[in-house]
Parts: C-alpha cells; structure tokens; sequence
C-alpha cells in the first residue's frame, strides 16, 4: 500500500526479470555452496597464517639445544603449585619440569611432570625443614638433621656416602646428577655422575664452607669467611672470581656459564662468560641488594625494600617479574622457574609453564618447530609450483598453438622428462650435490628439483586447452587484426583457460609439500637444523620415539595431513565450480 493505494506491478523485460550474472560470480558461488571445499579452504588459511604470523611472537634460535629440556610431554604444571600449599609455604625448588615443596607443617609436595622414581617420596622422614631439586633427583633433610634422596637411581646418586652418618647438615645442593652436602663444620660432600659434572670438594679441603650452588657443568662454594671458590676441576671461566669482592660476599648464585655475589654492602658483581647480558647489573639493585639466585641463564636479585628485579635470557618470561612480588621473605630460581615466597607465606611464581605440543629429543619446542617448519614446507611447495606452471604454460602454449613438428618435439621432450623415475633422481642429486651447497643452497637445489621435473602434467592440460581453444573467433580475429603469436596465446588463449590451470596449481601445491616432505623424510630434503614438516618426521622414525614420545611425531603428521588434504578438497571444490557439468556426473 502507499498512500492508501495498492501499487501496481512494474512491467519488466526477460533480462530484467531473470538477472544475469558474470561467469566469475558463478564459480564463486558455486564454491562457496560447496561445503567440503570451503572447509578445506578454511583449514589451510589458518594453518597458513599461524605459521608465517605467530613465529612474530615466538622466537628460539635455529640452532638452540637444551639437554635439560629434551622430550618433554605436552602441558603446563611446571608452576602448578598445589592449592594447600600457596599460603602455607615454607620453602619451594624447581627442577626443570617439576616442582617440590615443604609447608610449615614439614610435609612435602611434588607436581610437575614427574618421574615414577621422584614419585617415590620417602614415607619416614618426619618433619622436613629443607630441600634441594636436581635435574631428575632431590634431596631433603628433616628437623632431627638426617639426609634423604629420591628420584634418579644410578650412578650411587640414590646411596648417601657413609661419612655424612652423625654429620649435622649446614647446606645441601642438588645438581644435574649430583648432590652436594655441607657440614656444620664447612666440609663438603659429593656424589653422583661425576663425569657429567665436574666437581672436586679437594678446591675447599683447607675452608669452611657456607653454602655451594651448583649448575648442569660444576659448582661453586662460599666460604665463611666471604671468599668464592671454584670446585672445577679444570680451569673454567667461573675460576677468575674478581679479587676486588673476596673476603666480602653474603650471597652466591650461578648460572649455566656465570656467577653472582651480592657482597656485604649490597652490591652485585657477576663474572664468567657474558651470556643474554648477564653483566648488565640493573642500577636499581646496586647497594640495595639482600638476595640472589639463578636459573639456567637469568639471575634474580631481593632488594632491602622486599622487591624482586631480574634479568638475562627472557625466552620463557622467567626475567619478567610480576608486580604481586613485594615482601617477599624468600626467593627460588631454578632452570626457568621462579618462586617467592610473601612475609605471610603466600607463594607467587613466574617463568616456564611447559609447552603446548611438547619438547623434541635436543629440548626444542615442538610447536615452534611446526610453525617454522610449515614456513618451509609451505615456501618451497609454492615456488616449486610457480617453476611448474612457469614452464608448463610456456611448453603446453607454444606446442598446442604451433602443433606439427614443434607439438612432436615439445611432447616428446615432456614424455621424456616425465618417464624419469622422480624420487630415485631427486634422491641423486640431493645425494652428489647437497654435500657441496649450504643450507640456503640446499633448499633452493630442493625447489628447482620439484620445479623442473614436476612441469609435464601441467604442460600436457595447457596443450589440450589451448588446442580447442585455438580456432575459435577471438583467435581468427586477433590474427585478422595482426596481433603477434606471441601475444595471441599469452594474451588470448592462456587467460581463456587460466582458471583451470588454478585448478591444477592448487592440486599441484599439495603434491610438492608432501613429495619435499618426503624427501626431508629419507634425509635427502631439507637439513637440520632449519626445521620442515618432514625432516621433523625424519627424527622420530626409532621404535622408541613412536611408543613413548607420541607427540614427537603425532603433531607434525597431523598437521601435514590437514595441510594436503585442506588443499586437495579446496582444489576438487575450485574444479567442480568451474566446471559446471561436474555436478552433473
């Protein structure tokens, strides 16, 4: 109705009435009818920008080992500390992925991911008043002064040596496969894999010792009297302890490859080899300092104000203090984890949770490795694909425009190159060459293989296409017209045919990703240390991988699956919207 008057019904012509649309518009409506193909198309996308974008946010060095790291499960309970004891906490040490802590009533918690033997608490120890966290093993003394260990159970590292019986116990220390123990008396007591680590208690024979704190490669040990010593055998970077600060140390801390003193007047000094800026000392901790400890690479510092500052490596946030850590009483820093604990016992911790698809057999995150992985995966499929359809259209156009002797020679090169047995001679040349090529060489030797023996197939759909395209009249008339051949089947014919060659380039994708990645696989593709998808693979082809590392290999094959079969579903999708006598069949 319109002003109370029933409008009249518009008269319109056949084209008005049913409205045409372009042949683009068509095939873009058909594939997105097409559930299966937009699914797949979906899958790919996202699979794609996570691996070209995230790897902004995440970054670890190609080239990055951590022997303390080295097949870890997928998860995040490094700093799951139990409920019962984040308000009741006494002390609390971190291994690499575990955690164990003594509330004030003296019993002991463990979380983390942890081994059958750490499970494996002792049931008599009574009241423990401390403990110390090796790589896999720890320690603990309880109110009457006697020693317990548990956790790994080899190398002697399980039997407490005889001359610590009746000993009172001033210190303890647990390092990578190796216990220390001070007396009151300031001996120092060792044992465990002492060829993995190299500790000689001979260095203090003549001292009384304070304290001693170990890493993964030695220790160091703190006298009574302020001074530092070495307990390396062998000479170290951590021997050259500034003369300046002997005699006036309150605190020791080490790390992977330096040490730490904050010295009675409340000032720091570090020395060894200057990793992640570990001698860049905040200003602000300076003359201000009460406290120290230190991870694998970072060290953090309790200032007399109950504040903490950190600083050093920072890939696991383990530098990046959080602003809840204020009066703080006491302060743990183990491998990458963190802990204070608050003047009203309240627990905060910060650093490594774990890791989202678990860890490989060097320490290396799995999901980073998916993520650069599938940036190589995916960069030398799609330029092994434009090499493809580079010289498939040049072949296929100018043999099926031409045809006669130059079609005969043309086809007859492409069956030629296209009975060669593809993976025995990709594998060849990998073989004779890749030896004498560096890595960046290796890869683009990789994208040329796939590239110059992939082109027939495609080179034989261009020659069909433009052999029926190639009489028709916007062919005649361009030659009518002069236009040069050149131009007629570059400029004509192959964009007349262009989106079933998509079609095709889509197809293709998939196959080079998966044939590089099965070449990765055999060891003849990509070479460690960059990571693809299948030299990823290519590690975990042992029995022992597959049954007890699963997510070593289950991720990277998944994700690769999704990838190809994404691709090929979105490609047969593209076909069946092109052609549309495909519905029909």
């Amino acid at each position: 109705m319109l002003f109370g008057k029933k409008k009249e019904k518009e008269q319109r012509s056949v084209l008005e009435e049913e409205q045409m649309q372009s042949p683009f518009r068509t095939i873009i409506k058909n594939l997105l009818e097409n559930k299966l193909a937009m699914g797949g198309l979906i899958v790919f996308v996202s699979i794609f920008a996570m691996c070209f974008i995230l790897p902004i946010w995440f970054h670890q060095d190609l080239n990055y080992q951590d022997p303390t790291q080295k097949n870890i499960a997928p998860g995040f309970s490094f700093l799951s500390v139990p409920s019962d004891l984040k308000d009741n906490a006494e002390v609390i040490e971190f291994g690499p992925t575990y955690g164990v802590g003594v509330d004030k009533d003296g019993y002991v918690y463990e979380w983390g991911q942890l081994t059958k033997n750490l499970k494996k608490i002792p049931a008599d120890m009574g009241k423990v008043v401390d403990i110390a966290v090796g790589q896999d093993h720890v320690l603990a003394i309880n109110d009457k002064g006697n020693l317990y260990t548990w956790g790994f159970n080899r190398m002697g590292l399980n039997v407490i040596p005889p001359e610590l019986k009746g000993k009172k116990i001033a210190d303890i220390e647990a390092g990578y496969q190796v216990s220390v123990v001070v007396t009151e008396d300031g001996k120092v007591v060792s044992w465990g894999n002492t060829s993995a680590v190299d500790i000689s208690t001979a260095n203090v024979k003549d001292e009384k010792v304070k304290e001693v704190k170990a890493n993964i490669q030695t220790a160091i040990a703190l006298t009574k009297d302020g001074k530092v010593i070495s307990l390396a055998k062998k000479e170290t970077a951590l021997d050259n302890v500034p003369e300046e600060i002997q005699g006036k140390v309150e605190k020791i801390a080490l790390t992977d490859k330096a040490a730490a003193a904050v010295l009675k007047d409340g000032t720091v000094k570090v020395w060894g080899n200057n990793h992640d800026h570990i001698f860049s000392v905040p200003e602000e901790v300076q003359g201000k300092a009460v406290d120290i400890s230190g991870g694998r690479n970072h060290l953090v510092v309790v200032t007399e104000d109950g504040n903490a500052v950190a600083w050093g490596g920072n890939e696991n946030k383990q530098a990046t203090v959080p602003t809840k850590a204020s009066n703080i009483a006491k302060l743990t820093s183990g491998y990458y984890q963190n802990c204070i604990i608050k003047e009203d016992g309240s627990v905060v911790t910060w650093g490594l949770k774990g890791y989202l698809l678990g860890t490989d057999n060097l320490g290396r995150n799995v999901f980073y490795r998916i993520l650069k992985g599938g940036q190589m995966t995916m960069t030398v499929g799609f330029i092994a694909v434009i090499i493809q359809f580079a010289i498939g259209i040049l072949v296929g156009g100018i043999s099926g425009y031409y045809g006669g002797t130059v079609d005969i020679l043309l086809m007859r090169l492409s069956e030629v190159v296209g009975s060669l047995p593809f993976i025995p001679l990709a594998l060849i040349l990998s073989a004779l060459i890749g030896n004498k090529v560096s890595d960046v060489g290796r890869i683009i030797m990789i994208m040329l293989i796939l590239g110059f023996l992939g082109w027939t197939g495609i080179a034989g759909l261009v020659r069909a296409q433009v052999l029926a395209e190639r009489n028709k009249e916007f062919v005649v008339a361009a030659k009518a017209l002069g236009v040069r051949e050149k131009n007629i089947i570059f400029r004509h014919i192959v964009p007349n045919v262009m989106t079933i060659i998509i079609v095709q380039a889509t197809i293709s994708f998939a196959t080079c990703m998966l044939t590089e990645s099965g070449l990765s696989f055999l060891g003849f593709g990509v070479a460690e240390p960059i990571p693809s998808w299948g030299n990823m693979l290519n590690n975990c082809r042992s029995s022992e991988v597959i049954s007890q590392y699963w997510w070593r290999w289950v991720f990277p094959s998944v994700v690769l699956g999704l990838c190809t079969v994404s691709i090929n579903l979105f490609g047969d999708g593209l076909r069946r919207a092109v052609d549309p006598k495909a519905n029909e069949r």
